[in-house]
């Protein structure tokens, strides 16, 4: 679900931009990048890179997608940010990622991918597994509506073309009905800072996706 981008919607970009401000915050647990004052960041299902803007000068990358594709499209829009050093790019799933380290990575990113992962229980393990001690995931997912005794048309739809298969057929596996605040507090983390809110979208096939969790979890 990346084409929900500020290209489809500008409150996006303000919406990401406020969220990944504290990264700018974050000390490495890795010396050498303390001094360049980098850290290091594992996104999952990277894409094309759509959060690279939002990236501090200095930060090096280790990103995961399972399209063999990929990796083309996201160098040439790493190109264009040349503060961000890409240090590996992994063909794999999230679930699959043995090729990280244990405690390896100060930040871990997910952005609207679990809506179409096969185990979001198996990734949260995984990353807990590659951050480093303290080290944060940062979590922005779509996630099945969270008040439906208000919102009741838009429950029902979201359960129906989840289970149809019909929105899953149309947009790469996605699945509207499900919700990952269990998953975050069973995975293992030390602290979750979690809220579910609505996303200002405002064309009429991105109503389905409104409610959302945005979270900051740490190892």
């Amino acid at each position: 679900m990346h084409y929900i981008n500020k290209a489809t919607d500008p409150k996006i970009e303000e919406l990401k931009k406020d969220f990944f401000s504290s990264l700018n915050s974050i000390t490495s647990h890795d010396p050498e990048l303390r001094k360049k004052k980098g850290i290091k960041i594992l996104e999952i299902g990277v894409g094309t890179g759509v959060n690279f803007q939002y990236y501090p000068d200095g930060s090096h990358l280790i990103v995961v997608d399972p399209n063999p594709h990929f990796a083309k499209y996201y160098d040439e829009n790493r190109k264009k940010f040349p503060n961000i050093h890409s240090e590996e790019i992994l063909i794999t799933t999230g679930e699959e990622m043995t090729g990280v380290a244990d405690n390896s990575v100060d930040v871990v990113v997910v952005t609207l991918v679990l809506c179409s992962v096969g185990d979001a229980h198996q990734i949260l393990k995984q990353v807990v597994r590659v951050l480093v001690p303290g080290g944060k995931l940062y979590i922005l997912e779509h996630i099945k509506e969270f008040n439906p005794d208000k919102y009741w048309i838009r429950s029902v739809l979201q359960e129906f073309l989840s289970v149809s298969g019909i929105w899953p057929f149309l947009f790469d596996g996605c699945c509207l009905n499900r919700d990952f605040h269990s998953a975050l507090d069973s995975a293992g983390f030390s602290k979750v800072e979690a809220e579910k809110f609505y996303v200002p979208l405002t064309k009429l096939l991105f109503l389905m996706i409104k409610p959302h969790l945005k979270a900051i979890a740490v190892k």
